[in-house]
């Protein structure tokens, strides 16, 4: 076994409940460990001047204590405050449930403090700052130390400690890139790259690290891509799916009209179904832009044929809600197709008659997460598989719908409003359609960016909507460079808005809770019991609640674009006026001007080719917003220059040998069969 994939729980100090709470991050190897990049970076920069500070900047500040340090309980809280004064003004330093730190915060004691600036009851303010003394600073001054994504109990210097001594114990990587191609872009070598993502000696160095491990992750992606692409170009199909009649009626019974755009994909789709050739196609359309009602068409299609098609969420919650809305359109329409619904929650036994329905075909459609293309499902004629993934679909997940049955059409979903022109590169296997129209009875979002001192009025807001029978999103964002994880910061939220608002109903939603009690959550949402949701951006990928009229995002200034838009895109679902109210706690310059960009736009694609215009290497942490594909490190839209540049590398490389058969080649082609082997294993299957 390489020594890289030798358990976490061998490094030292790390026992079997430090080994759990690595694996709740997903690290449970060596090698896990040296992937697990950091999230941010913390550079130790001289101290500055009180007067100086920038809200929501992370610095340092020096200076001697006037007066010891003050101790208040606020309900179970201890609460540690300290003045720190200089001649440019007056900073409150605020430690929480830390009371020992009384004995070293002393009058007349000289200190560094180094923390996040935030202005609290209008006073600057720096919470949970790392203190050091005069010598303790000296020897992290001008240094980068990482920021990891964290869990409760197990904080940023335990993670680090552990990736030190991963790196002093790891086996040495060979280098698979072509020495050619790492000479023609300045690439550095692989060992030094992962060494010094993690400990960069200056933003020169973290840089050069990065671009080599983005250029890695965008190269092994597309070569899969191309892969992919070389296996299903013009294959014959099993299916030739004639279309039927039933489906036009349907279609203009329905009691809306489909818009050009929808019309124009069916056609498309329908012309792929029919054609004797197997369908890959790519359907783009914005949030809110009736990719569904496409996809209930296709699949009626194909179950008209005496075939079965097969509809893929992301989510339990969304398969549900898929299966129900379904159930009711077959149900008015009197359709007398079948469908089963199949979800990783159901018991064993339910589980064992949805397989049997499915083998038997006494099921013709059939909707589930992503256990419908586990090997225990067995189809009878299975023609159509269509994927609602939006930011989950890696290639394994692609290669595996392409090989399940006897190769039926794929058509993929995404809400993932990307350019054009990044969508055929890392699409290259599909040909895409897209949707760039939205119905006619949507109502635009109203949009506001405000400060925090607007919270008041928009927890009033919410509380007149709720009076007349709406309800509401509230989404934090995740905690950075701190102990605290996102639960935390969730429920410290939801906590201090009941107290706001006593007579609502009102809960919270977060990554870290079991799928059982997230979906209880929305299921309850969506059913109007719960008024106001709390959540983090998991609920990002959510359900359709037409009811939800206002969405409030805090910290919106730590969001992508991309991402903004997608949470938007949970309201504006239904027939009333529904509005978006971004709460902007940034002071950097840029800032607002990003955030006008959706304030003054709902539409998607122009937002991403926008916000693709507005970002620079600067913006390479902090910032990612394309969870999409297989990327750790590599951001579609930041570092889309290099994405282009790889793939004409990639083409020019297959050009040459396209089976990866010359020797220079061999370790290029090991280390995409265990990319890929990977990807499978991701699927848990």
């Amino acid at each position: 076994m390489n020594d890289n994939q030798t358990p976490i729980r061998s490094l030292k100090g790390i026992g079997e409940k430090t080994g759990k709470l690595f694996e709740k991050l997903g690290v449970s190897t060596v090698e896990d460990l040296l992937c697990y990049y950091p999230r941010a970076y913390h550079a130790y920069e001289d101290p500055v001047p009180v007067g100086e500070l920038k809200i929501d900047s992370t610095c340092a500040v020096a200076g001697v204590l006037q007066r010891d340090a003050c101790v208040k309980r606020f309900q179970h809280i201890q609460i540690i405050t300290v003045s720190l004064k200089d001649e440019t003004g007056t900073l409150q330093l605020v430690w929480y449930n830390m009371p020992f730190l009384r004995n070293t915060l002393q009058a007349g004691t000289y200190h560094v403090f180094c923390g996040k600036v935030v202005k609290k009851n209008n006073r600057l303010t720096m919470e949970q700052p790392e203190i050091y003394t005069r010598e303790g600073y000296q020897a992290v001054r001008k240094t980068m130390q990482p920021v990891y994504g964290q869990t409760k109990g197990l904080g940023n210097k335990a993670i680090a400690k552990a990736v030190a001594q991963a790196l002093d114990l790891r086996q040495m990587e060979r280098d698979f890139m072509p020495s050619a191609l790492r000479a023609k872009y300045e690439l550095a070598e692989l060992n030094f790259a992962i060494e010094h993502i993690h400990f960069p000696a200056n933003k020169q160095e973290l840089l050069f690290a990065r671009k080599r491990l983005v250029f890695d992750e965008f190269f092994l992606f597309l070569l899969a891509v191309r892969r992919l692409k070389e296996k299903r170009e013009n294959q014959n199909s099993s299916w030739v799916i004639k279309l039927s009649v039933e489906v036009k009626r349907l279609k203009e019974r329905l009691p809306f009209r489909l818009t050009k755009a929808q019309e124009k994909v069916l056609n498309e789709i329908e012309w792929d179904l029919s054609g004797g050739l197997v369908m890959n196609r790519l359907v783009q359309g914005d949030v809110g832009s009736g990719k569904t009602i496409i996809a209930v068409l296709a699949l009626l299609h194909v179950a008209y044929n005496g075939c079965q098609g097969a509809l893929m969420a992301p989510t339990e919650v969304l398969a549900r809600q898929h299966y129900e809305k379904m159930s009711k359109l077959l149900e008015t329409y009197d359709i007398p197709q079948k469908l089963v619904l199949v979800t990783g929650s159901m018991t064993a036994k339910e589980k064992k008659t949805a397989y049997e329905k499915i083998k038997s075909h006494e099921a013709d459609i059939i909707i589930g997460t992503h256990a419908l293309i586990q090997e225990k499902v067995v189809y009878d004629k299975l023609a159509l598989v269509i994927t609602d993934e939006q930011h989950r679909f890696g290639v394994g997940q692609r290669e595996l719908l392409g090989n399940k049955g006897q190769r039926p059409h794929v058509i993929v979903m995404s809400a993932t409003p990307i350019p054009r022109t990044l969508a055929i590169i890392l699409y290259g296997d599909l040909d895409i359609s897209v949707i760039d129209e939205l119905p006619s009875n949507r109502l635009p979002i109203k949009n506001c960016v405000v400060d925090s001192g607007f919270r008041k009025k928009a927890y009033d807001f919410i509380d007149k909507q709720v009076a007349m029978g709406r309800q509401a999103y509230v989404i934090c964002p995740m905690v950075e460079a701190s102990e605290m994880i996102e639960a935390e910061n969730v429920l410290d939220y939801s906590k201090t808005l009941k107290e706001m608002l006593p007579h609502i109903s009102i809960s919270y939603l977060h990554g870290k809770m079991k799928a059982k009690e997230k979906n209880q959550i929305m299921e309850q949402f969506a059913a109007g019991e719960i008024k106001v949701l709390v959540s983090t951006t998991v609920i990002e990928v959510g359900v359709d609640v037409p009811n939800a009229t206002v969405i409030m995002i805090e910290n919106a200034e730590r969001f992508g674009l991309a991402q903004l838009h997608q949470l938007r895109g949970r309201v504006g679902r239904g027939e009333h006026q529904s509005y978006c109210i971004m709460i902007n706690c940034g002071d950097q310059d840029g800032t607002q001007k990003r955030l006008d960009i959706l304030n003054r736009s709902n539409d998607g694609f122009y937002i991403a080719s926008e916000d693709l215009k507005l970002r620079g290497p600067g913006d390479i942490f902090g910032l990612r917003q394309s969870g999409e594909m297989e990327f750790q490190l590599a951001d579609i839209f930041t570092d889309a220059n290099l994405l282009k540049t790889v793939s004409e590398e990639v083409n020019l490389l297959l050009e040459e040998d396209c089976e990866l058969e010359k020797e220079s080649h061999q370790e290029l082609k090991q280390r995409l069969d265990s990319y890929l082997q990977k990807s499978y294993e991701k699927l848990n299957l």
